[in-house]
């Protein structure tokens, strides 16, 4: 299945059947990547009264409870509701899902990833970048990256990238900001432009897995989540890909 779609006047082939679903699974238990020493994911059984929520123990349906945390449990997407004295949530932020989006793949330096890494290698016209990290192995859907300083973001890239008018940052980390930083929250700051300038329909995505076979280069974006009226909520960002001779150009 194959669509044309027009994106600021170019139009652009993309194909629907072959979609890459870069979110990592929620499981209950330990079966997840860990962040922040947020407890694991539980889905029990709902009972009452006479009725129990699990056909495998006598029940008529299966009728689950589901405990997390979107921030330290998996792939999430958050709003700028994150760092803000407002209320503000992701379903009121997130109105479009579909982005034309780029995969780069790049190598943390001392534990980040710096503005001068990527300022050149960013494609005009996109509105999401995707950033895979190395080394990228299949422990990313696993890891306790808890008290383990994994890698981040350098502010000044973010802030770039809000200059260049990317809307949607997906990272494969836990964060954009270190473990540690003393509550700062300095990258989210600056992609977010808050205070200043407050860019409320801009999201980050984190903890995202890209698979080696996924090339680096142009995608358009699917961006799916609950309708969830807090800060964030897990999410499920697919790519799809676009015919390599409808976007050379880009």
């Amino acid at each position: 299945m194959r669509a044309i779609i027009e994106h600021r006047q170019k139009k652009l082939t993309v194909q629907l059947d072959a979609p890459i679903d870069i979110s990592i699974p929620m499981f209950s238990g330990t079966h997840n990547p860990n962040a922040f020493g947020i407890q694991h994911p539980e889905f029990k059984p709902f009972e009452a009264g006479g009725f129990m929520g699990s056909v495998e123990r006598g029940g008529s349906v299966n009728c689950e409870n589901l405990f997390f945390n979107p921030h330290g449990n998996g792939t999430h997407t958050e709003c700028l509701g994150h760092i803000s004295r407002e209320r503000i949530t992701i379903n009121q932020c997130l109105k479009q899902f579909m982005f034309l989006a780029q995969v780069i793949t790049v190598a943390p330096q001392q534990n980040c990833i710096w503005k001068q890494q990527l300022e050149s290698l960013l494609s005009a016209d996109v509105e999401a970048i995707i950033i895979r990290t190395l080394p990228n192995s299949e422990s990313k859907k696993l890891n306790n990256y808890s008290g383990n300083n994994p890698a981040h973001l350098d502010p000044a890239l973010c802030e770039l990238l809000a200059a260049t008018g990317i809307k949607h940052l997906l990272v494969d980390l836990p964060s954009v900001d270190p473990e540690h930083d003393n509550g700062t929250l300095t990258a989210h700051h600056a992609f977010w432009q808050y205070p200043s300038n407050p860019r409320m329909d801009a999201t980050i995505t984190e903890m995202v897995f890209v698979p080696d076979a996924v090339a680096d280069g142009i995608y358009l974006l699917n961006i799916q989540i609950a309708s969830l009226e807090t800060d964030a909520s897990p999410s499920k960002p697919v790519l799809y890909p676009l015919l390599p001779t409808e976007h050379d150009n880009l």
